[in-house]
């Protein structure tokens, strides 16, 4: 089978387009045929090796996971004879950040619980582009900012592939939500049935009288101190991916009654189930700004470090 290999930290020209053995599932696996796989954050780190951090759990000197990808979708081809919840034939999607990594490939073997079962009413580009980013967005409105029908809610980064699912799930979670947003991603937050935008170009939430229950800042660069001042006397920040210059102000964990939290994803195949549910009651639609065939894959990861996807960058691997 072909899959792309990293074998030393750096740009995506270190990928490398192989021929590798197919892998076998064990007892407690099930092989998946991937149909398609997308680009978040979490994979140009585990390529590029930095923050530099980051190379404690992905190995220091190189990749520990020499094939980078993180979310699937794709057809069961073979089961353990322990697979309890799954059978030959099934649509899954998955998020294999927790069980190995390895889905820039045409087959891949997983346990069952990184894997769920795709939503009947969308396709395999639209299925891979879901797990990571909107279990990120999911986790971070709900577990972390214990997120409440009818509060206020803010997300500041709203155009990006997390920003696109977290204002989606606030809203079927029963928040009033604002997006935050450039003048080019207005209509595609509009299209998502949001009421309030704000178009960050032209006005600034920060020069307002508003103030909000939860806000919740994604990949941004407003200092700390501004969020801060946009929440209510008891809200809660937090922060997904930002700068560098944001990470240490966010260290203080709370001024007042107001609390900061800095947020990282991680897997949970009831959080894909959840999603799952979502997506088949029309809650949450896949913003996907461009798509890719594998042989491009390297070019996909240019692309989406350019920073200005409008959504989710998606890779179809095979038909």
């Amino acid at each position: 089978m072909k899959a792309y290999v990293t074998n030393k930290y750096g740009s995506p020209d270190v990928l490398e387009l192989l021929d590798i053995e197919k892998p076998i599932c064990n007892d407690n696996q099930v092989l998946v045929k991937v149909h398609a796989t997308s680009i978040n954050y979490g994979n140009i780190v585990l390529l590029r090796g930095k923050p530099f951090v980051a190379r404690f759990a992905f190995g220091i000197t190189k990749p520990k996971f020499r094939i980078p990808g993180g979310d699937i979708a794709g057809t069961i081809e073979a089961v353990g004879k322990n697979v309890k919840h799954f059978i030959v034939g099934d649509e899954v999607f998955g998020d294999l950040s927790s069980s190995g990594w390895s889905g820039y490939a045409e087959y891949v073997a997983v346990p069952e619980n990184s894997i769920a079962m795709k939503p009947k009413n969308i396709s395999f580009e639209e299925a891979a582009a879901l797990p990571m980013a909107a279990s990120t967005a999911l986790q971070a409105l709900r577990n972390k900012g214990n997120i409440q029908e009818g509060q206020d809610v803010l997300i500041y980064g709203a155009s990006g592939g997390v920003g696109t699912f977290a204002v989606q799930i606030a809203k079927a979670l029963g928040a009033n939500v604002t997006a935050v947003c450039s003048t080019r991603n207005v209509d595609i937050i509009k299209s998502l049935d949001i009421d309030h935008v704000i178009d960050y170009k032209k006005e600034t939430i920060f020069d307002k009288n508003n103030t909000y229950d939860l806000i919740l800042g994604v990949n941004g660069y407003q200092p700390i101190s501004e969020y801060l001042k946009a929440l209510k006397s008891s809200g809660k920040f937090i922060l997904v991916g930002g700068s560098p210059k944001q990470m240490p102000q966010a260290m203080f964990r709370s001024i007042g009654n107001k609390k900061i939290n800095i947020f990282m994803q991680t897997h949970k195949q009831e959080d894909l189930n959840f999603i799952k549910e979502l997506a088949e009651n029309n809650q949450l639609t896949a913003v996907i700004d461009r798509r890719f065939s594998f042989n491009e894959l390297p070019n996909a990861f240019k692309y989406f470090e350019e920073g200005h996807a409008q959504g989710k960058v998606v890779v179809t691997i095979s038909s």
